[in-house]
């Protein structure tokens, strides 16, 4: 009997151990079985945006900084000396070649006018009598009436009297010139700049007093440079199709100002930078080119048609190959290696890789590896129903 407490806790200590010996083993299992579930379990979709490749085509340009420069831009300046009287022209006018743009007192050159011309008619006179003088010791030197000596000097005095007139015709035409000189018109075709000088001042050819600047503003003209590398291919592209397209983008270009045609090429390449200066022509009717306007300019080479094509981010690189992620109909994905041509700002041509139809992820490549399954959210371009 006194043993029993003893036996009592024995048998206690041994329930105790099998009950933990049991727990232990069900969670172990159960950790087990959750390990290997674990194992088992796919990883979830990656969320990617995807494109379809499609056949299309893309152009081969080169783009160039260009300047906007005017055919023609002329400041018109006094050749006489007077007092402004009129100024006909408004600031910002488009005018016509030919048209008045100030008026320069004429008065003293009207005067000038009048004396040489009143000058040219006494010396004519004067020549008029010579000549008949000549005329008449003509017929007597045959009597042998007059001295030889009297004949020779007459026939100077007509020919100083013929040297007289005409330096009175150019004194007239002088005079005469300089009054076309105080209408001064406008030499060009263009739009006026601001007024440079007002009515009543003193203008002066000696101090080259500019009276307006005109500028051709249509046609407008882009001269803009290109690498040395693109030159052959341009003259080639020219002897086929000699009025190549040009564009005119904004700085960030994201728009087209003017659509124009390349019209020349410098003669001589720039040692120092290695480029070429290009002129384009531009209608400009809208005015929208600006003289000394910085443009980004585009020059179309040639077109490729047929051909097919990816966004530019879904073209992926490292430091070996060229991939795209494409998209296997169990919504895995798949590393294509491609070879790309021509790219321009939105797309790229596959050469090899890809064909049309073939959906290819644009976003959300950084988590993807070979194999793995994706989320198409959103699918760019031309949308197609993709099996779940």
């Amino acid at each position: 009997m006194a043993h029993r407490p003893w036996r009592r806790a024995a048998w206690l200590a041994v329930i105790a151990a099998l009950g933990i010996s049991t727990w232990a083993w069900f969670h172990q299992r159960a950790a087990s079985q959750r390990a290997s579930a674990a194992r088992h379990r796919k990883p979830p979709a990656v969320p990617v945006t995807a494109a379809i490749a499609t056949s299309g085509s893309i152009d081969i340009a080169y783009t160039g900084l260009g300047t906007v420069t005017p055919l023609a831009t002329i400041t018109v300046k006094t050749r006489v000396d007077g007092e402004l009287m009129e100024v006909n022209y408004h600031e910002g006018d488009h005018i016509r070649k030919d048209a008045p743009l100030v008026l320069i007192d004429p008065r003293p050159f009207q005067v000038q006018l009048e004396q040489a011309e009143a000058q040219l008619a006494k010396d004519q006179a004067a020549l008029q009598n010579a000549r008949i003088d000549l005329q008449r010791y003509e017929a007597l030197i045959t009597k042998n009436a007059v001295a030889q000596q009297i004949l020779v000097t007459q026939r100077s005095t007509v020919q100083q009297g013929e040297a007289q007139v005409k330096t009175d015709q150019a004194a007239v035409d002088s005079a005469k010139l300089n009054l076309v000189y105080t209408r001064p018109t406008a030499p060009v075709s263009g739009r006026v700049g601001l007024r440079l000088v007002d009515p009543g001042n003193f203008v002066s050819a000696a101090a080259q007093t500019p009276l307006a600047v005109i500028t051709q503003m249509q046609p407008m003209s882009v001269i803009f440079t290109l690498p040395e590398a693109r030159l052959q291919a341009v003259i080639d592209r020219r002897r086929t199709k000699p009025g190549l397209r040009v564009d005119a983008l904004n700085r960030d270009m994201t728009g087209r100002i003017a659509t124009g045609t390349l019209s020349t090429l410098d003669n001589q390449i720039d040692p120092t930078t290695g480029t070429l200066k290009f002129r384009a022509t531009f209608a400009n009717s809208d005015e929208r080119l600006i003289p000394n306007q910085f443009v980004n300019a585009r020059l179309l080479v040639e077109t490729k048609t047929n051909v097919t094509l990816v966004p530019n981010n879904a073209v992926q690189r490292n430091g070996t190959s060229t991939f795209v992620y494409l998209v296997r109909p169990d919504h895995t994905v798949t590393v294509r290696q491609v070879k790309l041509g021509t790219t321009d700002a939105q797309h790229s041509e596959v050469t090899s890789g890809v064909k049309p139809g073939d959906p290819v992820v644009t976003q959300g490549v950084d988590k993807l590896t070979e194999g793995a399954a994706v989320a198409v959210q959103q699918l760019d371009g031309n949308a197609i129903a993709m099996s779940p």
